[in-house]
């Protein structure tokens, strides 16, 4: 708990620049991080914010001490506990205590950590939590233990999950697949996708500042972009056991994004132990994400085997594999697939990682099985691969 607690207090302290370094001001800190069960537990020396903000952080975190049988320190004082303060209630006022993404951690300790099911019961209360991924994945993770009338209450947390994803990736998607760079043709239109910066220096060398030692650019030159006319084939053959909901969750919004581009057609594939066709939900990764059955077993050789049978143009077909590798079958059917494909000149691609933070966990022995049967394998984020399939489809 003094963990979970201590790390909020520590983000909401540099948050309001408090430089003091008296004693008192010391003594503060260490009540805040510490909670009720602090060495000097009387919170009568802390003004009325400082009590709000105690009474709101024990709330929740003084779970971890009561499930370890911990009692209230005597003469502690009022407290606000489960049975003195409803889940929506405390959730509206800490989200005026704090700076918006410590907010966010709370709340995401709330549902993850400390399972407060009262936030998931009632759609009112639902559609008030901040919606980000942390609150999506808990959604889709416990999707199936929901009442009727949650149902809409999630759909509508996803959409607006699933839009802030898209705004942020479409951009990407866009620039790197809808046109393909032109070296013999510039552009007045500025981008860091389209920026030159070979031209760029040759053409600003007589600007060189020989007392700075700096070259002003007094012209940037940027590539213009050319229209793809052939459309490719992607299919996105995707692993939807519980480990890789993030992963999932980002499929799901780059098969929604690549839908809707003129010079892609998009097959999508999810699968566990079973092999699932949802190609018909590709361009709608709300119902998309509401549709998938995370959980189960491994079988990545039955489903590539499967994504083989799609391929009509191996030349112009790329078979991106989303997973983290861990064949739960044996192994020979997932490499001979690969091989076949490789020779047969699809691009096979193994992306280990997609999501923003790209921490790839995913079975390198494997990795290199496949590198070694022709597949390209890396771990990226979603931005990223934007960049390496536009380099693969060139």
């Amino acid at each position: 708990m003094a963990d979970h607690r201590g790390h909020i207090m520590t983000d909401t302290m540099n948050d309001q620049h408090n430089d003091s370094g008296s004693d008192p001001e010391l003594l503060r800190r260490w009540r805040l991080i510490l909670g009720r069960y602090a060495g000097q537990p009387n919170s009568a020396a802390m003004n009325p914010h400082d009590q709000q903000i105690d009474h709101a952080l024990d709330y929740l975190y003084g779970r971890e001490y009561q499930g370890r049988g911990l009692l209230r320190t005597p003469g502690s004082g009022g407290s606000l506990d489960p049975s003195a303060i409803r889940a929506v209630d405390w959730l509206q006022r800490t989200r005026t205590l704090f700076p918006q993404d410590v907010f966010e951690r709370i709340q995401q300790h709330a549902v993850e950590k400390y399972q407060l099911a009262e936030l998931l019961q009632d759609p009112d209360v639902l559609r008030s939590l901040e919606p980000n991924q942390a609150l999506a994945r808990t959604l889709l993770g416990m999707r199936g233990r929901m009442s009727a009338q949650m149902r809409d209450a999630v759909q509508d947390v996803i959409r607006q999950v699933v839009e802030e994803i898209t705004r942020r990736l479409r951009p990407q998607f866009v620039n790197a697949l809808v046109g393909r760079r032109n070296r013999f043709r510039r552009s007045h239109m500025p981008s860091a996708q389209n920026f030159d910066w070979r031209a760029t220096i040759a053409a600003n060398l007589r600007h060189y500042d020989l007392a700075s030692g700096r070259l002003l650019i007094a012209r940037p030159i940027f590539n213009a972009r050319v229209k793809r006319h052939l459309p490719w084939d992607v299919i996105l053959c995707v692993d939807q056991s519980a480990s890789m909901l993030d992963s999932v969750m980002y499929s799901a919004v780059v098969a929604g994004i690549l839908s809707s581009l003129p010079t892609v057609n998009v097959k999508l594939v999810v699968f566990d132990t079973s092999v699932v066709d949802l190609t018909h939900l590709a361009a709608d990764p709300v119902q998309l994400l509401l549709t998938v059955q995370l959980g189960g077993g491994t079988d990545i050789g039955r489903a590539m085997q499967y994504c083989e049978t799609l391929v009509r143009t191996p030349q112009r077909t790329v078979i991106a594999l989303i997973s983290d590798f861990e064949e739960g079958a044996l192994p020979g059917p997932l490499l001979a697939s690969v091989q076949r494909m490789t020779e047969a000149r699809v691009k096979v691609l193994g992306l280990a990682a997609l999501d923003e933070a790209a921490r790839p966990v995913y079975d390198h022995t494997m990795a290199q099985r496949l590198a070694g049967r022709g597949a390209e394998v890396a771990a990226l984020t979603p931005a990223h691969f934007a960049e390496w399939l536009a380099e693969v489809m060139a």
